[in-house]
């Protein structure tokens, strides 16, 4: 499933993106100039780059169709490479540009969700046909440089804001928490806890905007002291299902809004001697591989991590071609119901 919030990116172009010529009488230089700003050239003084680099950002520049280099290369940037997540991400980019006779550079930025000044500059030296970064984006004056030089850029799974006009693809979040969270009430559950991510992750504010209006939908108030926020790690699900279960009126059931936190709901849950799912029902988001074999198998909410990675790369090659793309692509989520959860104990 897939919606589309602007229409392709070719047909805007033809009426907003300027040429060469255009930009240049903008920014009261020469054709040659700007010409040498949009492909990295570095004879050109600060002020004046800067001046058409932001010119090009608000207007966007023309670009003729044409076939990327053979030998190309489509750069995956990952906030941290931990876990499953990036390999799912990086299968599903790969199976896309091994077509096209693409390879694939994978990076990490060290934790941090948005690049620093070193990044942006060894992209710039490879010159990738171009980038995708993941659960991380750059800043405006870095996609200004990108589309200064031509590199396509498209933001998977955004952390924050893309930018305007960058593409981006994610999942449908939001109907993935109002699903697992109505399962869990169909089970009969009223005590139902979240533990989400962090706030400043446009995912987990969907994920946890959806448990609440499944909950409101249900007829069963939000308690606060039902939420708690983690940062999509182990320790986090461990920690706070320990001060859950402390409560005076403790919960029944448990969505985590990772996998990861869910494994943490487990290893707990053992610590306090209760059993999954007869004391405590568990439902975790993402669907990874290793936790199939949990014990018991973890119901979850599947997000297609393999074809959210081949959407923004074929999305990448697609700009990088000249052809027409969609901006925004949201790719439907899954509740696939295993072991962990069963019907609230009477």
């Amino acid at each position: 499933m897939t919606s589309i919030e602007d229409a392709p990116y070719a047909d805007q172009a033809a009426t907003e993106a300027l040429t060469l010529s255009q930009l240049a009488e903008l920014a009261g230089v020469s054709v040659a100039t700007v010409s040498k700003v949009v492909n990295g050239r570095s004879e050109v003084g600060s002020e004046t780059r800067a001046l058409v680099e932001s010119l090009i950002q608000e207007h966007g520049f023309r670009r003729q169709r044409r076939r990327i280099r053979p030998a190309g290369l489509i750069e995956v940037v990952f906030h941290e490479l931990a876990g499953d997540y990036p390999i799912e991400i990086v299968k599903g980019v790969q199976s896309v540009a091994r077509g096209h006779r693409l390879s694939v550079v994978v990076s990490e930025l060290g934790g941090r969700h948005i690049p620093g000044h070193r990044w942006i500059e060894d992209v710039l030296s490879r010159r990738p046909a171009g980038v995708i970064t993941v659960f991380s984006g750059p800043t405006e004056e870095q996609r200004a440089q990108l589309a200064a030089r031509e590199v396509p850029l498209v933001v998977l799974d955004p952390a924050g804001d893309p930018g305007r006009g960058v593409p981006s693809v994610g999942a449908t979040n939001w109907s993935g928490g109002l699903e697992a969270t109505r399962h869990l009430l169909e089970l009969g559950h009223r005590r139902i806890a979240m533990i989400a991510g962090p706030e400043f992750a446009l995912s987990s504010r969907a994920r946890l905007d959806g448990y609440r209006a499944a909950l409101d939908g249900a007829g069963v108030p939000v308690d606060p002291d039902l939420i708690r926020r983690g940062s999509f790690l182990i320790d986090d699900g461990v920690l706070h299902t320990r001060r859950l279960m402390a409560l005076p009126q403790p919960p029944t059931a448990i969505f985590a809004a990772n996998d990861g936190l869910a494994m943490g709901v487990y290893h707990a849950a053992h610590e306090l001697g209760l059993r999954v799912p007869k004391d405590l029902s568990v439902v975790g988001f993402d669907d990874m591989p290793p936790w199939r074999w949990a014990i018991p198998p973890l119901t979850t909410v599947r997000q297609p991590l393999i074809e959210m990675g081949a959407t923004a790369a074929a999305t990448v090659i697609s700009m990088a071609e000249g052809e027409p793309f969609q901006r925004r692509v949201e790719l439907g989520t899954e509740l696939v119901v295993r072991a962990s959860t069963a019907a609230v104990r009477g």
